[in-house]
């Protein structure tokens, strides 16, 4: 049997699913997990679907290695990977979003590292890292659809926030639901302001020591910015 998660915790993940498409950082594609609040050994995620449509019975306990505990049949994310093996690696991580963020692409596919423009982003002060599939397994359909992959996904995280995935998207990680999502979100506002800036000229990007105080700052507004969220998508019981 699998441990058993705390309602509230699976009330959260809901939410986290239908901001993060509200927000435009989902579509009908994308997911987002949260490590298990009684064994780091396992996290939920949703069934196979589009997050906009996630509801408490649709969450799925999985282990480390992307098995599904409790699916009773149902399809599962072919990238579930990404999750465990974040999680095997960072024990600091306790969410992970994966989503296709339109303006956040085009900085994978030209090795342009997303930077912190503005004081919002601070999370970003080592830059994004970049995981460039062919150099693991060639050509491939671009899917981290296995553990390998989760593997060489994770790495190529580090100890960063974000890592870009050439020609697919990226993956955000954070230390609780909020911070995860809230760094998906801005993330992919940063990346639109980077577009712009270097359009505009030679970008003066928050420092090392700018970018690390402003991220402490907006880590104590998180809930700030949840209450708002959580207003918008409604009633999700």
């Amino acid at each position: 049997m699998p441990p058993v998660a705390d309602p509230g915790l699976i009330d959260k993940l809901v939410a986290a699913n239908r901001i993060l498409y509200r927000q435009g950082i989902v579509d009908v594609f994308g997911h987002v997990s949260v490590r298990h609040d009684a064994s780091p050994d396992h996290f939920l995620l949703a069934r196979n679907m589009a997050p906009g449509l996630v509801w408490a019975q649709d969450i799925v306990t999985f282990d480390l290695d992307g098995a599904a505990l409790d699916a009773a049949g149902r399809r599962v994310y072919l990238e579930r990977f990404i999750h465990g093996e974040i999680y095997r690696a960072r024990p600091d991580v306790q969410a992970v979003v994966h989503s296709h963020s339109p303006s956040v692409i085009p900085f994978g596919v030209t090795k342009q590292p997303l930077r912190p423009v503005f004081h919002m982003c601070g999370f970003l002060a080592e830059g994004s890292a970049l995981f460039e599939i062919r150099d693991v397994a060639g050509d491939t359909d671009m899917l981290v659809s296995n553990g390998p992959l989760g593997v060489a996904l994770a790495a190529a995280l580090g100890s960063r926030s974000t890592v870009l995935m050439r020609g697919h998207g990226s993956t955000v990680v954070g230390a609780s639901l909020e911070q995860a999502v809230y760094r998906a979100i801005y993330a992919e506002v940063n990346a639109r302001l980077q577009i712009q800036a270097m359009a505009l000229g030679k970008v003066t990007y928050l420092n090392a020591q700018e970018a690390a105080k402003a991220a402490a700052i907006n880590d104590t507004q998180l809930q700030r910015a949840w209450e708002l969220w959580t207003q918008e998508i409604g009633a999700i019981e």
